[in-house]
């Protein structure tokens, strides 16, 4: 997710290590690289001058803080100013009526109705009854698909029969639902392969009949500025609520997510970071300001834990993940976990560093390899993996199934992500004295 701008923002950073106030000059060569790396992961254009500006205003001549360099103070800037970009704050969906109608709208392909799905299964995790209302009757196959993944994950879903009528399938499954008690209808609407008036006529009809809580645009992330566009011209016609980035963890760029705020004047509600049914996260702009800048999200880590494991466990994971204590024994005993949060590479994502992290965790093919590697090792070896010579590591590649240079790798890999996430962690304190991180 946004590697090339990550690390062209990083390189940007680096520009101004060492001095000791931030001036215009000194700054200058650093802004460029930001400008660029914003132009590069196409970013709108005016989106982009205007950032600038912002953060050359609040940078010029700024004093160093004891112990905290102008880089990390730019760093800083830059943060807010992503933060403020994208919208500030994570926004909610409006749910206050019962049943809340809640439109997805967009083009054909980007993702609606596997996102129409994803948020049923957010909305009953939740605690709420949520009913999926397929109203593509133009698609091939559209109601089929909706009610196929209705039933892989146990989500109820309208059935509209024979009829052809977008607006009244709709209208009849808000009746249903009121009838039914299910509180929330989720309406998977027509999608087309570009904007037409037969469509826009449609969905304008079904807004008007229906009054939704929400309208929400589902678009591909990885579209950049076509995304944008397009959610201008479906809020030109409806005056869409929100929008919804999928594919976003398939986005090395990050257009989209960064400009949609800006141009439309809407927030972006939900991502979609992945193909399973739970990869649907709530858009959190300072979470993702961090991803951004190379620093992580362990917030959305530790609650993706929370998810998975007990409270005690949870609360022991954030512990060390923030005093960067890990060691292979924790590795053991939370992998089963971790693998339940999502794939591993969307798990180390999270992590601080995680540029630095690549090339140092074991692929997805790999990890039964690896914990049967730890599996041999006793307590004492897991705890203290620099005790391991040449016999204790004979003894646990026999006792796994592997080869000697296995479980080199893996102690080598361990060894070396341990180090990139202390130095992280020091890092992060340096910018916890500049004010607005929560890294403890």
């Amino acid at each position: 997710m946004f590697d090339g701008l990550t690390a062209r923002l990083q390189g940007a950073f680096r520009k101004i290590a060492g001095y000791t106030r931030l001036s215009e000059s000194n700054i200058a060569e650093a802004v460029r690289e930001v400008r660029l790396a914003l132009l590069e992961a196409d970013v709108n254009y005016k989106v982009v001058k205007d950032f600038i500006e912002g953060v050359k205003e609040k940078a010029v001549g700024r004093e160093a803080l004891r112990a905290v360099l102008p880089g990390q103070q730019l760093i800083k800037i830059v943060h807010d100013d992503l933060v403020e970009l994208m919208g500030g704050v994570a926004r909610e969906m409006d749910l206050s009526s019962s049943p809340a109608v809640i439109m997805l709208v967009g083009l054909q392909g980007s993702g609606k109705t596997t996102t129409a799905a994803k948020l049923a299964r957010r909305f009953k995790k939740k605690g709420r009854n949520p009913l999926l209302v397929p109203c593509d009757t133009k698609r091939a196959a559209a109601v089929e698909q909706l009610l196929a993944l209705g039933r892989q994950f146990g989500e109820t879903v309208f059935e509209p029969g024979d009829g052809t009528d977008a607006v009244k399938i709709a209208a009849n499954s808000v009746k249903y639902a009121r009838d039914q008690g299910f509180d929330t209808v989720i309406l998977d609407t027509a999608g087309r392969l570009h904007i037409d008036d037969e469509l826009m006529n449609e969905l304008r009809a079904m807004k008007k009949r229906l009054s939704p809580r929400e309208v929400l645009l589902v678009a591909d992330a990885m579209t950049g500025q076509d995304a944008v566009n397009i959610a201008s011209a479906f809020d030109e016609v409806l005056d869409i609520s929100g929008a919804i980035l999928t594919k976003l963890d398939g986005d090395t760029r990050g257009g989209a997510a960064l400009s949609i705020k800006a141009v439309s004047g809407k927030p972006i509600k939900f991502v979609g970071v992945g193909e399973k049914v739970d990869d649907l996260e709530l858009f959190h702009p300072d979470r993702m300001a961090t991803r951004i800048l190379g620093m992580g999200d362990v917030v959305t880590l530790v609650e993706k834990a929370q998810e998975v494991m007990d409270q005690e466990q949870a609360e022991e994971l954030q512990r060390k993940l923030r005093k960067h204590g890990l060691d292979l024994e924790d590795y053991l005993t939370q992998m089963q976990s971790v693998r339940k949060m999502g794939s591993l590479d969307s798990v180390l994502k999270m992590m601080p560093g995680f540029d630095q992290l690549k090339g140092l965790a074991p692929a997805e093919e790999e990890l039964k390899r690896v914990e049967a590697i730890i599996q041999s090792m006793t307590p004492v070896e897991r705890r203290n993996p620099r005790i391991l010579d040449g016999s204790r590591k004979r003894r646990i590649a026999t006792g796994s199934g592997t080869s000697v240079q296995e479980v080199n790798r893996l102690l080598k890999g361990f060894e070396q992500a341990k180090k990139v996430i202390k130095k992280m962690g020091k890092f992060q304190k340096g910018l916890m004295k500049v004010g607005g991180f929560s890294w403890q």
